[in-house]
Formats: structure tokens, C-alpha cells, sequence
């Protein structure tokens, strides 16, 4: 197993390069063209495609959670400790931010442009709770079944259907929710919905624990292996 400052390192520049895929992509759709579903579409595979580059290339030191829901559930089930864990939701939080200013500055927009765009009501809230639940039950369920190789590409596939099956577009992880709100592009969502999010995604953590232990009672045997195995 690497030391703990490698691997949270490894989380911080991971899930920066994937708040700068998310919001740069986002900002490059809306140039590019002003139909909205062309620029979700951009933004989605784009997303899809930048989490499987950063899965196969930061994995094998951490696992690449990229998110702190993914490390919540490993915690639950033992695959890490609770140093460990709040060392990784750490590094993805600051992570997060740095991935989102640099994209800001890429777009020649304020580093800090705190974000305008509303997404509430009890629909995106509810979407919220299945994308995240949906998530960690996919990489899990992979894991379990001994395909981890695969993983990154079933978590870019998961991502990329569920910006278009789930009416929130499927932000599924607090780092991500916190880093959108300092951007006021596509991709931003207003401080003041961030909250809901962020609890609904918790919601989806909560939930998706007891279905894992239901549908995998042995998945406390291969938590030390997500999202991919790693230890060097």
C-alpha cells in the first residue's frame, strides 16, 4: 500500500482533473454550439471519458475514489481506515476547487465566479439519491465479481448514462457538488442549492450500504480493492 500523502495526493490531482473536464467541457459545449442538447451531450462524454483516463492512470495508487461517497461506503466495509478516509475526502474537496479555478482560468473566466444556475426541487433531489446510489452499487458490484479491470470503463459508462436517465444530470458526488458552485458556467450550480444536493447524495450513501451488504454479503472481501486494486 502506497503512504497515505501519496495516495491522497493522488485523489487531489485526480478529482481536479475531473472537475476540470466537467466545467471546462461544459464551458467549451456552450461556445461551441447553443443547443442544449448538443452541449450535454458534449459535456457527458467528455466526463465519461476523462474519469476513465483518470481511473486507469491514478487507480493503481489509491483506488482513484474520486468522490466522497465511493469512500464513505469503502470505509463502512473496511477497505479503509478512518484516518484514511478523511485524508481522501479531504484531497478530493481541495482537489476539487483547485480543478475548477483551473478551469475557470483556462476559459479566461474569473478563477472564483461563484455560480447563478438554481437546481432544485424535490425531482433533482430524488435523482440525486439514485445516481449516487447507482454509482456505488455499480462499483461494488464489479469489484465483487472479480471484472475490477473493467471498472473504469463501467464507471465512465455509468456517468455518461446518467447525465441523460437522471433529471439532476447526475452530480452523484459531494466533491463535485462543492467544486460546481465556484463556477458559473453550464455546469454550475448556485451555493444555495448545493446544500440539498449534498444531503441527497448522503441520502444515496445511506441507502446503498444495506443494498450492498444484501446483494454481496461478502463485500467487506474486496473493499481494499476499489474502485480498481491498487498498492503501489
Amino acid at each position: 500500500m502506497a503512504p497515505l500523502g501519496r495516495r491522497v495526493a493522488a485523489e487531489a490531482v485526480g478529482t481536479g482533473f475531473l472537475l476540470a473536464g466537467i466545467v471546462g467541457s461544459g464551458i467549451m459545449a456552450t461556445r461551441l454550439t447553443a443547443d442544449v442538447g448538443l452541449q450535454l451531450l458534449i459535456n457527458a462524454v467528455a466526463t465519461a471519458s476523462i474519469l476513465v483516463a483518470i481511473i486507469l492512470s491514478i487507480g493503481p495508487i489509491s483506488g482513484a475514489h474520486l468522490n466522497p461517497a465511493v469512500t464513505l461506503v469503502d470505509r463502512w466495509f473496511g477497505g479503509l481506515t478512518s484516518r484514511d478516509a478523511a485524508g481522501y475526502v479531504a484531497g478530493q474537496v481541495a482537489g476539487g476547487l483547485v480543478g475548477v479555478a483551473a478551469a475557470n482560468l483556462m476559459f479566461d473566466i474569473d478563477v472564483i465566479s461563484l455560480s447563478t444556475t438554481a437546481r432544485s426541487g424535490s425531482h433533482l433531489w430524488f435523482a440525486e439519491v439514485i445516481a449516487t446510489l447507482g454509482l456505488v452499487l455499480v462499483i461494488f458490484g464489479v469489484v465483487r465479481s472479480g471484472r475490477a479491470h473493467s471498472a473504469p470503463y463501467v464507471v465512465g459508462a455509468y456517468i455518461a448514462a446518467a447525465f441523460f436517465f437522471t433529471s439532476s444530470t447526475s452530480f452523484a458526488n459531494p466533491a463535485v457538488t462543492i467544486g460546481r458552485m465556484f463556477s458559473d458556467t453550464f455546469a454550475g450550480i448556485e451555493p444555495a442549492s448545493a446544500p440539498a444536493f449534498l444531503v441527497a447524495e448522503l441520502v444515496g450513501v445511506a441507502l446503498v450500504i444495506p443494498l450492498i451488504r444484501f446483494l454481496f454479503p461478502d463485500a467487506s472481501d474486496v473493499a481494499d480493492a476499489v474502485v480498481v486494486p491498487h498498492g503501489k
